[in-house]
C-alpha cells in the first residue's frame, strides 16, 4: 500500500491524517511547529485554534451548521472533538482550544501509522500529497510552489480578537444573556450612547500596528473592528456590537464569550483587531466593566494566504498540473474552521481511494460541502477570497423554488446526497 504525505498539521491536515490511519494506510505527516512558529501559532499542538473558538453555527439552516452535520456524518473526528471540548456559545459550536488541540495532538501521536516529521517543507516530493500548510504557509513552500507550478499566492490581512480574565471583570456592570431566544451564554457589556460615541472616537485614532512589506488588504468576513468603526458612527452598531435582540433596549452591546470550559477567560467577541498592544489596553477598558481588564492576549494582525484554486485546481482538490497532489484548507481559498476540516476530510477520502488504485470519488454539488469546492474550483472571478458556507453558493436550480421553502429542500436533498455518498465510499 503507497504512503500519503501531509504537508501541514492544522485542522484540514490533521482531519486528512486521521481519516487516511483509520483506513490502514501509513501517513507521513509534516509540521515545522514548534521549532518553527508561525505569527500567530504559540505551540506546536495539532489543530492549534489561534483565533476565533468559535465554529459557527449549529443550525443547518445555517451554511456552517448544514457544513457541520453532513461532515460529521461522514466521520469528522475534529469535528466530534470539538463537541467533546465545547463550550457554552448559545446555538454556536466554541471550543476550549487548549483541549481541543491537546485532543487532536494525543490521537495524532500515538497512533502507529502515523509518522510525525517535525521540519519545515520547502518542495513536495514524488507520491500521493495533501498540501494543509494553511493560511500562514511558510514563504520557502509558497516560493517553490510559485517557481514549480506557476502559483501565485493571493492574500489578506487576518487579525485575531483579544482574551481577557473573568475575574478581571467588573460584573455590576455586565450581564449574561443572549441575543433573542439564544441561552444565556454571552457575558455582554451595554454601553450609552455617549460611551458608545466616545469608545469609537478612541477606537478610530489609536496607533495601530501593521506590517510595511504588503499592502493593507482585509478580508470582508474578518474585519478589525477599528476598520468597521471608520465606515460610519453606526457601523458597529450594526455589526459586532449590534443591540438588537435583548429584552431591553440599549444603544450598544458588546459581548464576551467564554474561551475555556472553566469560564475564567472570555473572549472579546467581533474585536480582531491591529491596534498596537498599549492602545488595545487603554482603548478596549473604555468598554463598561473592562476598566481593569487584565489581557492575556491580546489581538494582532497577520498575512494569510491562499492559492486560486479555480485555475489550479480540479472537482477534487487536485492540482490540475499534478494529479498526485491535493491542497486542502484555508490555502485552498476556503475560508473558516470547520470548511478547512470539510476540505481536508475531502482531500483524505480521494487520496485513499487513489492509493488503492480506485478512481476518485467526486462529492454531489447538491450539499454544501460539494457547493463550497464547486465554488472555489469553478468560479470565474480574478481575484476571488475566501468562501465561506453559505446558501448563496448553492446550485442556481434551486433558486428556482421559492425562498420560504428552499433551505428546507436543500437540507432535505443534502442529507439524502450524503447517504448515498456514504454508500459509495
Amino acid at each position: 500500500m503507497k504512503e500519503i504525505n501531509i504537508i501541514g498539521g492544522g485542522l484540514a491536515g490533521s482531519e486528512a491524517a486521521i481519516y487516511i490511519a483509520s483506513k490502514g494506510i501509513k501517513v507521513r505527516l509534516f509540521e515545522m511547529r514548534p521549532f518553527k512558529l508561525t505569527e500567530a501559532h504559540k505551540t506546536g499542538n495539532f489543530a492549534e485554534i489561534v483565533c476565533s473558538n468559535s465554529l459557527g453555527s449549529l443550525n443547518p439552516e445555517n451554511g456552517r451548521g448544514l457544513l457541520k452535520e453532513e461532515i460529521l456524518s461522514l466521520g469528522s473526528v475534529l469535528l466530534r472533538t470539538a463537541f467533546e471540548c465545547k463550550v457554552p456559545a448559545g446555538k454556536a459550536l466554541a471550543v476550549d482550544r487548549e483541549c481541543f488541540s491537546k485532543k487532536i495532538t494525543e490521537i495524532i501521536e500515538s497512533n502507529p501509522l502515523i509518522e510525525v516529521v517535525r521540519e519545515e517543507v520547502s518542495e513536495i516530493s514524488e507520491g500521493i500529497t495533501i498540501v494543509a500548510t494553511g493560511p500562514l504557509t511558510s514563504e520557502k513552500l509558497l516560493f517553490y510552489l510559485k517557481e514549480k507550478f506557476g502559483i501565485k499566492d493571493l492574500y489578506f490581512y487576518d487579525a485575531l480578537s483579544p482574551v481577557v480574565v473573568a475575574e478581571s471583570l467588573n460584573m455590576d456592570k455586565l450581564f449574561f444573556g443572549g441575543r433573542y431566544d439564544q441561552p444565556a451564554d454571552y457575558l455582554n457589556a451595554p454601553m450609552t450612547k455617549e460611551e458608545y460615541l466616545r469608545f469609537r472616537e478612541a477606537l478610530i485614532s489609536a496607533k495601530r500596528h501593521l506590517p510595511h512589506d504588503f499592502d493593507k488588504k482585509f478580508f470582508e468576513a474578518c474585519l478589525p473592528v477599528e476598520e468597521i468603526a471608520m465606515r460610519g458612527e453606526d457601523a458597529l452598531r450594526f455589526g459586532p456590537l449590534r443591540p438588537k435582540g435583548f429584552n431591553k433596549k440599549y444603544y450598544a452591546v458588546v459581548q464576551l464569550r467564554k474561551e475555556n470550559k472553566a469560564g475564567t477567560l472570555y473572549e472579546l467577541v467581533g474585536f480582531q483587531t491591529a491596534l498596537t498592544y498599549p492602545e488595545q489596553k487603554r482603548v478596549f477598558r473604555m468598554i463598561p466593566g473592562l476598566e481593569n481588564a487584565e489581557f492575556v492576549r491580546f489581538g494582532s494582525i497577520h498575512k494569510n494566504a491562499y492559492i486560486k484554486s479555480s485555475a489550479l485546481l480540479d472537482k477534487f482538490l487536485r492540482l490540475k498540473k499534478n494529479p498526485n497532489v491535493f491542497f486542502a484548507g484555508q490555502i485552498s481559498g476556503v475560508e473558516g474552521y470547520v470548511e478547512a476540516i470539510g476540505t481536508g476530510l475531502f482531500a483524505a477520502i480521494n487520496a485513499v481511494r487513489m492509493a488503492r488504485n480506485e478512481k476518485p470519488i467526486e462529492i454531489p454539488e447538491n450539499t454544501m460541502l460539494g457547493s463550497l469546492i464547486r465554488f472555489i474550483t469553478e468560479n470565474e472571478l480574478e481575484t476571488p477570497q475566501p468562501m465561506r458556507a453559505n446558501f448563496g453558493i448553492i446550485p442556481a436550480g434551486f433558486f428556482d423554488i421559492p425562498k420560504s421553502v428552499r433551505k428546507k429542500k436543500f437540507i432535505e436533498t443534502s442529507r439524502k446526497s450524503i447517504e448515498e455518498l456514504k454508500k459509495a465510499i
